[in-house]
Order: C-alpha cells, then structure tokens, then sequence
C-alpha cells in the first residue's frame, strides 16, 4: 500500500472511533492525524522531485556518454596521425627575449614578432613598453662596414 492509501485508512480508522474532539485526548489524537495527513503530502511532493531529477540525471548521462563516444572517436581519428610533432617543432626556432615590466617588475617572454611591431603592454599592469632598435641597427651597420 502506498502511503496516501494507507493515511486514508488510518482518518478512516478515527472517524470510525469517533474520538471526542472536546477532550485533551481527543484534540492531540486529531491534531496528529493532521501533521502526519501534512507529512504524508511532503513525502510524496519530495518523491516527485527525485522522481523527476533522476530522470534528468539519466538524461545527462546518457548525453555524457554520447560526448564521450564522439571524443574518443575523434581521438583515436587524431591518434592516426603520425606528423602531429612536426606542428610542434616549428616553436623550437624561435628565439625568445626576456623583457622586464619597469612598472611592476613582471618579466615578459617576446618573440621576433613581437619586438618588431616596436611596443606591447605589459599582460600584468598594462603599461605599454616601447622598443627603440635605432641604437642597435646602427651599431651592427658600422660593424657590418668595417668588415
């Protein structure tokens, strides 16, 4: 029997007993057939709601599951290809300089690229550094001349 059955049996059980509602025992007889008829209403209220969250819950498993099938099948379509180091190697040449942030002191790694376009702010306080080569190009172009 479920439990709203079974409450029912029970009011049926004490209107049958015809309890005297003018009597202290009677008004605590009825007074808890009252909570427990409330308790009986939250208990199945509750069920509904795992109910319907269990049903979610499968849901998102099974859609979990779909994502991990098409990942792992694009993994091993990926895993099939043996030059994917080679995309990799071409980081290796670059050279990189280290560049310290007058501001906040944060030292800032910089390629070739990045030094060319003559400025960059700083990923930490924003400041913008600005690189001078005049000084540089022209002392190579003299040592250039004298060989």
């Amino acid at each position: 029997m479920k439990l709203t059955e079974n409450m029912s049996y029970l009011q049926g059980l004490m209107e049958g007993l015809e309890i005297d509602s003018s009597t202290k025992e009677g008004k605590a007889l009825i007074q808890m057939s009252k909570v427990m008829n409330e308790m009986v209403m939250y208990v199945e209220d509750l069920q509904g709601q795992i109910d319907e969250l269990t049903e979610l819950c499968e849901a998102l498993d099974e859609d979990l599951g779909n994502v991990e099938d098409d990942m792992y099948e694009l993994d091993s379509l990926d895993s099939d290809d043996e030059d994917d180091d080679e995309d990799y190697d071409d980081f290796d040449d670059d050279e990189l300089y280290e560049v310290q942030c007058p501001t906040c002191g944060d030292t800032i790694l910089l390629d070739d690229g990045m030094l060319e376009e003559g400025s960059i702010n700083c990923p930490n306080c924003n400041e913008c550094l600005e690189f001078d080569f005049g000084g540089i190009i022209e002392a190579d172009a003299e040592t250039d001349e004298e060989k």
